[in-house]
């Protein structure tokens, strides 16, 4: 089934009108955004989209996480609700599109379909989802997390930001978890579906504007400790050296090198540090940090596994010892075959060109996907750039998510 409206009917400056708008709130001095949970500019942004929600009839209400939704109810009272949109939170100097744009799709493609059909058949809750990125506090997910129990039991005064500020603090000075809203976690959910932009090079590589994700990749990350003796660089022998430096470049080399023989498999050394840091002083620790990501969970073990042996031969090689913290363990995700098989049908018939693929980035979806039937969709993100000022997604294929969008949700709820 599908609807009679022409993309022409949404106006093309409404979508990029709204994300210049988001943007705004946060607006750095490069072009980029900057929204962290609970902050300022994010209670801003959070308290308009919720008037746009109310200015266009749909009921707007927040949870006790600081996720807010707009509701349209459904004419069947009893049955469950459509949840679609992403998250309002930005990477610090982030871009425009990433999260907002989800949520901008969502609420055009609702207003849309009510303004042609009315109310739909199904509750829909458009949200803006508290928190994904994990850019102020040592933790991701927040906001689904909590809508589907993810989080219960955990104490968000563990969490501290870099200025010292816990999250039980930030929360309750932005008016949430006080008790003062509906409690997030929610089972009333029939499927969650979420728009997004590819945040990578694939879509504008194959000439798609529609990405139509089969799964999520799993994803490990490790702090990797090497620790050997800090000695003279000028008066130690090469032969007598426990050099953790030299142990490290080896290993992340080995690494680097392995994650090659997979072309779906990404391992990444991103951040490094060393002690006693001295341009004359031999290294004795090091810790680097290790993101290891695959579709397959099986692929995922094997690799990390023959990792962990490896880092432990190289250690005893050098002389120094080598430890392993694991403080990130995903499992892969797959999205929902049927709502995947309903995505494609309405991109063919519609002309959108389509591609199937995986996501090698997080998302929302992936935690709702733990749980309730889940759909993922992309737009292409020009030359692959994202968590940048330079991110950028062209009006055409804009317009075409919001489009796909429009008929995805009227066949799901109409």
């Amino acid at each position: 089934m599908s609807t009679d409206l022409q993309a022409s009917e949404v106006p093309e400056s409404e979508t990029l009108r709204l994300i210049e708008w988001l943007a705004s709130f946060g607006e750095t001095e490069d072009g980029g955004t900057t929204r962290l949970l609970y902050s300022d500019s994010w209670l801003e942004a959070q308290h308009a989209v919720f008037d746009m929600f109310q200015n266009k009839g749909l009921t707007p209400f927040f949870d006790d996480a600081g996720n807010l939704y707009g509701r349209v109810e459904g004419t069947e009272q009893t049955s469950p609700a459509v949840v679609t949109g992403s998250h309002i939170d930005t990477v610090v100097n982030g871009g425009k599109y990433d999260g907002a744009y989800g949520i901008v799709a969502s609420f055009l493609a609702v207003t849309r379909l009510i303004e042609a059909y009315g109310p739909p058949k199904k509750t829909i809750d458009v949200v803006s989802l508290c928190e994904e990125e994990g850019s102020r506090f040592p933790i991701t997910f927040w906001g689904s997390g909590h809508i589907t129990g993810q989080y219960a039991g955990k104490d968000p005064k563990d969490y501290i930001d870099k200025e010292g500020v816990s999250l039980e603090t930030a929360m309750h000075e932005a008016g949430f978890g006080k008790k003062q809203y509906p409690a997030p976690h929610r089972t009333d959910i029939e499927c969650f579906v979420e728009m997004h932009i590819e945040q990578g090079h694939v879509l504008e590589q194959n000439g798609c504007s529609v990405g139509v994700v089969e799964g999520i990749v799993g994803q490990r990350r490790y702090h990797i400790h090497v620790t050997g003796e800090s000695n003279h660089a000028g008066t130690t022998p090469m032969t007598f050296r426990k050099d953790a430096m030299a142990a490290a470049s080896e290993m992340i080399h080995w690494i680097h090198r392995e994650a090659f023989k997979d072309d779906y498999l990404v391992a990444t050394v991103g951040q490094i540090e060393a002690r006693p840091n001295t341009t004359n002083v031999i290294a004795g620790h090091v810790v680097f940090s290790l993101d290891i990501r695959h579709h397959e969970q099986d692929v995922l073990d094997t690799f990390c596994s023959s990792v962990l042996t490896h880092l432990e031969e190289t250690a005893q090689h050098y002389g120094v010892s080598m430890q392993a913290s694991k403080w990130l363990d995903v499992s892969p995700v797959s999205m929902d075959s049927g709502l995947t098989r309903r995505a494609l049908e309405q991109c063919s018939m519609h002309s959108i060109p389509a591609h199937p693929m995986f996501s090698g980035a997080g998302h929302d979806a992936q935690v709702f996907g733990n749980l309730f039937p889940t759909s993922l969709l992309f737009v292409p993100s020009h030359n692959g750039i994202s968590h940048s000022p330079q991110e950028f997604t062209c009006r055409e294929d804009l317009e075409k998510g919001v489009r796909m969008m429009t008929e995805f949700l009227y066949t799901i709820a109409w």
